[in-house]
């Protein structure tokens, strides 16, 4: 009997503990199908870096909110001066390292040395993670959207996304049809982000040859539009709205039940700076 109940003790600990991870789905097009179970869901942009002690683009931050909600993880990949892929967001590295300088100029031995400071400028242990260490982390835990920096080939990128098998947890962020474009034609297996806020930009990606399935819709940073979303929906594209900056203020000042209301209209993914405040409206 007594072993009965410390085996049930275990149990019962180990469902408590366990993390909202995202499994790696087996086909990331069908996963992401507007109408599946799966949303809403939060991209947090830039993986984090509005709370204390954990910066942006750091794997220890993506922990943290993967051991929090089912996450779609934003991050920037930069290519250092001997062509190391790694995660940073700016041109240069004093905003959030102990570096300094414009990063096109440094090297991967200068890079990997260095610590992250947290957007309120607090030094923390923390180190600039590699893409490949990264996407290795994330199997089996969260989804990722790949904001490739100016300079940084697609080609690399995906290169190392395939590398890696993480195809079916990876989407490519693009900013142009052109782009879109480039990205289908170096992986035509690989989900896309691309930017559709009329339904002319969906023609000129449309005529471009690059399929529905391939697409997640970028739809803006302002209110969404219900027709628009439909019109996507109707393509079996899902959609992102980014709330990151204007709307994240507004429901920081008129409360979070503004998030509920983009949700009501049918976006798929919210993108933010809020993770935490979207997940407290849309959690199970």
């Amino acid at each position: 009997m007594k072993k009965y109940f410390i085996l049930l003790l275990i149990a019962f600990t180990a469902c408590r503990t366990s993390a909202p991870y995202v499994k790696t789905p087996s086909n990331l097009s069908t996963h992401l199908s507007p109408g599946s179970s799966i949303y809403p869901m939060i991209s947090i942009h830039r993986g984090g870096g509005e709370i204390p002690n954990y910066p942006e683009n750091c794997l220890e931050s993506f922990q943290h909110f993967a051991k929090m909600m089912p996450s779609i993880i934003e991050c920037d990949i930069a290519i250092s001066l001997d062509s190391v892929l790694y995660l940073m967001h700016d041109n240069t590295l004093e905003r959030t390292t102990t570096g300094s300088g414009k990063i096109q100029e440094k090297s991967w031995e200068y890079i990997k040395t260095l610590q992250l400071k947290d957007n309120f400028g607090t030094l923390t242990p923390y180190k600039v993670p590699t893409l490949m260490e990264t996407l290795k982390w994330g199997k089996n835990k969260v989804l990722f959207t790949l904001d490739v920096k100016r300079g940084t080939p697609f080609k690399k990128v995906i290169d190392e996304v395939v590398k890696t098998k993480s195809e079916n947890n990876s989407i490519i962020i693009t900013y142009n049809a052109t782009d879109a474009k480039t990205v289908y034609d170096l992986h035509p297996g690989l989900m896309i982000s691309v930017t559709i806020m009329k339904v002319e930009d969906y023609e000129r990606l449309n005529a471009l040859g690059i399929p529905d399935k391939n697409m997640v819709a970028f739809i803006g940073t302002h209110e969404p539009k219900a027709e628009l979303i439909e019109f996507l929906h109707s393509k079996g594209i899902p959609t992102i709205l980014g709330v990151l900056g204007n709307l994240d203020k507004k429901a920081a000042a008129q409360g979070n039940k503004v998030y509920k209301n983009y949700i009501d209209l049918g976006v798929d993914i919210l993108s933010t700076d809020r993770p935490e405040a979207v997940y407290s409206v849309i959690k199970p």
